[in-house]
């Protein structure tokens, strides 16, 4: 019975991504095939990419990454974080041991949400979006969270608001990826992934 309801389940989520025009999902629901990652701290578990650094002490920051990069598109997500730091990484470029450079998408306790970070690069935080993010925000909760690049233009919105808006051209195509953040024994969820990939 349970199987049951997880098949329905999955089903609807799938049929929720391809109603929305162009969008593709990219994640399967059922495992990590077209992403690569440090198999301790990543799975896939009831229709969720979960992250894990439970009885794992990380040394870096660690991340679960597309095999494949994009330039412009728009990429949604419904994320849920149970503590401490994680992102959506964009137009990023992907280095030895699951270790990623670029903008992220953060969100980080009850702070950071809704705003651009340039993760191992020397400008930090590009756009604190958090004082728009924390009226809509859903901590230890489900969010929407949206990726909007087109050109050197960058747009996040959570859960239907926009919170940050930047031009900047340092990247304008790269992979994207999932973080988990060194610090104390954290966990974060991925859902219903996908992107719309513009011309």
């Amino acid at each position: 019975m349970k199987r049951l309801a997880l098949f329905w389940l999955l089903a609807l989520w799938s049929l929720a991504a391809f109603a929305e025009e162009g969008f593709q999902p990219i994640f399967n629901g059922k495992n990590l095939d077209g992403w690569d990652g440090d198999p301790r701290l990543w799975s896939a578990r009831d229709g969720m990419i979960v992250g894990s650094t439970e009885g794992t002490k990380l040394v870096h920051n660690s991340f679960l990454i597309t095999r494949k990069s994009y330039g412009n598109f728009i990429l949604r997500s419904e994320v849920k974080l149970r503590n401490h730091n994680s992102g959506i990484q964009f137009r990023s470029e992907a280095l030895p041991d699951w270790i990623v450079r670029g903008y992220q998408a953060d969100m980080a306790g009850d702070n950071y949400w809704g705003c651009i970070y340039e993760e191992r690069g020397t400008r930090g935080m590009l756009v604190n979006g958090w004082e728009k993010a924390k009226t809509v925000v859903h901590l230890k909760d489900w969010n929407d969270y949206e990726i909007d690049c087109d050109g050197d233009h960058i747009q996040l919105k959570l859960n239907g608001v926009q919170t940050a808006d930047l031009h900047d051209s340092a990247s304008l195509n790269g992979i994207i990826a999932l973080q988990l953040h060194m610090g104390p024994p954290m966990e974060v969820y991925f859902r219903n992934i996908r992107i719309k990939e513009l011309k």
